[in-house]
């Protein structure tokens, strides 16, 4: 995953990877950085190499506030009791990494485990909605820390809403000590979109944005590294790291527009395609993409006219088409319209699988539900666009 400029740390650092080489790191051909750009885009912490030093830090990002001991990590990773140690070491003299309470002892030298240490770095995560703006700054557990919500037209100007955006993450920037700015910031915002270079490209109902480079003006602006990616995507990313919908899901958003994050063997499929806008009928409603019948348009009119059954019904042949196409083994719904009726729209997707697997004679249940709390899911999801190749993963 893209997460912003690379940086050349010099000889010092070309030793450490040739001493990572003997310690049984893997060096694939060429640079794995967990994060690349830290160190070079204003973060305070140096580079971190290395894919199996991303692997740990996944592992005691999992572990929890317990943490877990030196053994365990070796035998989760296959990496030598050596490896570990050298690597542990130096995420301790970074202050990733600390020791907490000694365990009891089961013969021999009590064990010490080792902890993530949350506070060590953060993030910020931004959702630019077609109305609003949402950000939050998590730490390295993820979890919101602070957090702003200001009114955003998206349509204002770019220059105005950089000017919002800048504003709000410098707001939370300061809640950080001067000397601990956040490795940078995720900027999600509609597609579609090219993450590779941050440039959105052609958003319906804001041509304005089509070709401009976001991540290099805000990257400019902010001084640190930024992700750009699509809004959904962000959210299938939050989800799949928290792990409770399985390998293969679909994220489907319903609020000013509609759209969907795929999850499919454990991956994010990122640049997917615009969900909203598969036709599914014929001589219907315009849509803002300049088609007719499109997903969204049907199931905006339905919500238009106060038929929130009939728009759950629509969102469900959606889903029922992904469960048909991609084999999505669950789905998640999330989105300003859904959190104002969750169970109507849980049945009208339910219904619309069930008849689905009926007709195909599928005899697995997809299961549906909701996202709690969902109105920063795609803030936070888009935090961990930043954080998650430090912890191995990546959409």
């Amino acid at each position: 995953m893209d997460t912003g400029d690379g940086t050349d740390s010099g000889e010092d650092d070309r030793e450490d990877d040739r001493e990572d080489d003997r310690d049984g790191e893997d060096r694939a051909a060429g640079p794995r950085h967990a994060l690349a750009g830290v160190g070079g885009g204003g973060a305070n912490l140096p580079v971190l190499r290395g894919h199996n030093t991303a692997l740990l830090l996944g592992l005691l990002r999992t572990a929890g506030p317990d943490g877990t001991g030196r053994r365990e990590l070796a035998a989760a990773s296959g990496l030598t009791p050596q490896a570990i140690s050298k690597i542990t070491a130096r995420l301790r003299t970074e202050g990733l990494v600390a020791e907490t309470a000694r365990r009891p002892s089961t013969g021999g030298k009590p064990a010490t485990p080792l902890r993530l240490v949350p506070g060590a770095a953060h993030a910020v995560g931004v959702h630019m909605e077609r109305d609003g703006l949402t950000a939050v700054l998590v730490d390295l557990y993820g979890t919101v820390v602070a957090e702003r919500r200001t009114p955003l037209d998206l349509g204002a100007g770019t220059g105005v809403v950089l000017d919002a955006v800048t504003d709000t993450v410098t707001a939370l920037r300061a809640r950080l000590a001067p000397a601990a700015p956040p490795l940078g910031a995720g900027v999600a915002l509609p597609g579609p979109l090219d993450h590779r270079i941050g440039v959105p490209r052609r958003i319906t109902g804001f041509p304005e944005w089509d070709g401009f480079p976001l991540r290099t003006a805000l990257r400019r602006r902010l001084g640190t590294p930024v992700v750009v990616g699509k809004d959904t995507d962000a959210a299938a990313l939050g989800l799949a790291l928290a792990g409770a919908d399985g390998t293969s899901f679909a994220y489907l958003h319903l609020g000013t527009g509609l759209g969907a994050g795929l999850v499919l063997d454990g991956r994010v499929l990122r640049g997917a395609g615009e969900f909203g806008h598969q036709v599914v009928q014929l001589d219907g409603p315009p849509c803002v993409c300049g088609d007719r019948g499109c997903l969204e348009a049907v199931c905006l009119a339905a919500l238009a006219r106060g038929d929130t059954a009939g728009a759950a019904r629509v969102l469900g042949t959606g889903a029922a088409n992904l469960a048909g196409l991609l084999g999505v083994r669950a789905v998640v719904l999330g989105g300003r319209a859904v959190r104002d009726a969750p169970g109507v729209y849980v049945r009208g997707v339910r219904e619309a699988l069930g008849a689905r697997a009926a007709r195909t004679g599928d005899p697995d249940d997809v299961p549906v539900r909701t996202v709690p709390g969902g109105d920063r899911l795609v803030a936070e999801g888009a935090a961990q666009l930043l954080l998650a190749p430090l912890f191995g993963r990546g959409g």
